[in-house]
């Protein structure tokens, strides 16, 4: 299992997270995913609220082109990135 994948609409990202962190960042990767430490509790979709914001901020697009496409209720998740290819998805992840 590769961390970042191509998507007819752009790239899939397997992706750990790990809630109620001390502080929202982009780990690393662990286990073919991208892990990622999140501020925000695993409750109400916060955390993956926190999810897209994150990436959205380090990806430089709208909140609206990233979905949780499997995983809404688990550590492990898919998430869409629409428009945006693997090497500048990789780039901008480092």
């Amino acid at each position: 299992m590769t961390a970042i994948s191509k998507h007819p609409r752009g790239v899939t990202l397997n992706v750990i997270v790990q809630p109620r962190a001390s502080r929202s960042a982009i780990v690393g990767e662990h286990e073919g995913a991208i892990k990622i430490r999140l501020a925000a509790p695993p409750v109400d979709g916060a955390a993956n609220a926190e999810l897209i914001a994150l990436l959205a901020r380090r990806l430089g697009l709208r909140k609206g082109d990233i979905e949780i496409l499997s995983g809404e209720r688990s550590r492990r998740k898919v998430v869409l990135v629409i428009g945006l290819g693997e090497h500048d998805a990789t780039q901008r992840l480092r």
